[in-house]
């Protein structure tokens, strides 16, 4: 594997499981030195660790100092000492994925508020913070920068019961297209990837429930789930330089869910 990020500082917010733990592990494998943030998952860090260490001895690229993040995203003074951590641990940070992000019912018509405000906060707040803190670092030193947004096939496709998650990734797509915008001209790409159905702890209700795993998949064009090594690749092709004329878009790994599979047969005329 070419090691297209080597030399390169990156940033994994939600690191330390599923597809961040993914993502920062392609990271490591394609060189480049990798800090993964968390929030209350200690128990997972040690571990998210050593296999970063792994998979940076395995590409040939020697002992790497790559660091724990530990902050609450949707706190603006957690946010702020984090990136001011990484930035004086290593002298820059050239990637942030935002990935940090929960899901847990919001029914429109019955929501709790607590739940609604968290999910927002985390998934959508605090990732224009975490970009805001990246953005002021880029902006003062030469090189620019690339900011990778985790959304979500939800962001063009409903999910009902789910408003504020929905809404949290809908915005997220605004999000990623206006900060690109703004700062094109700076030398700081800004995209997102939009992952579909993905076997993670946040899908466990489904993943480890043959029924409902089988109920989720038929609704799948490809006809299953992805893993999170099927999307990782994703987040390295955007952080590398094969992606430098690319940016304020979303890229959906959703197995073609957004094609509408119920126009596979096409009764529409």
């Amino acid at each position: 594997m070419e090691p297209r990020l080597k030399g390169r500082f990156a940033l994994v917010t939600g690191g330390s499981r599923g597809i961040g733990l993914a993502v920062a592990q392609r990271f490591a494998a394609e060189g480049a030195t990798v800090a993964i943030n968390h929030r209350d998952d200690g128990h997972l860090v040690d571990t998210a660790l050593a296999s970063l260490r792994k998979a940076s001895r395995n590409a040939g690229h020697g002992a790497v100092p790559h660091r724990v993040a530990e902050a609450d995203v949707a706190s603006a003074g957690e946010v702020d000492a984090m990136v001011d951590r990484v930035v004086a641990a290593w002298g820059r940070l050239d990637i942030l994925v935002n990935n940090a992000g929960i899901q847990t019912e919001t029914p429109g018509g019955t929501f709790d508020d607590e739940k609604f405000e968290r999910i927002l906060a985390v998934n959508l707040i605090g990732a224009a913070r975490c970009a805001r803190a990246a953005i002021r670092h880029f902006l003062s030193r030469p090189g620019g920068g690339v900011i990778i947004n985790t959304s979500s096939v939800h962001e063009i496709v409903p999910k009902p019961d789910f408003l504020a998650y929905s809404m949290s990734k809908g915005g997220l797509g605004n999000l990623t297209r206006t900060l690109a915008l703004e700062f094109a001209s700076r030398g700081i790409r800004v995209n997102a990837v939009g992952p579909g159905a993905t076997i993670t702890d946040m899908n466990s209700a489904w993943t480890e429930d043959p029924k409902k795993r089988a109920m989720v998949e038929g609704h799948i064009p490809m006809g299953r789930a992805a893993t999170p090594d099927e999307i990782a690749p994703i987040f390295a092709f955007f952080a590398s330089d094969e992606a430098s004329y690319i940016t304020g878009q979303t890229l959906y790994a959703c197995g073609g869910i957004t094609l509408h599979a119920d126009f596979a047969q096409n009764w529409s005329s």
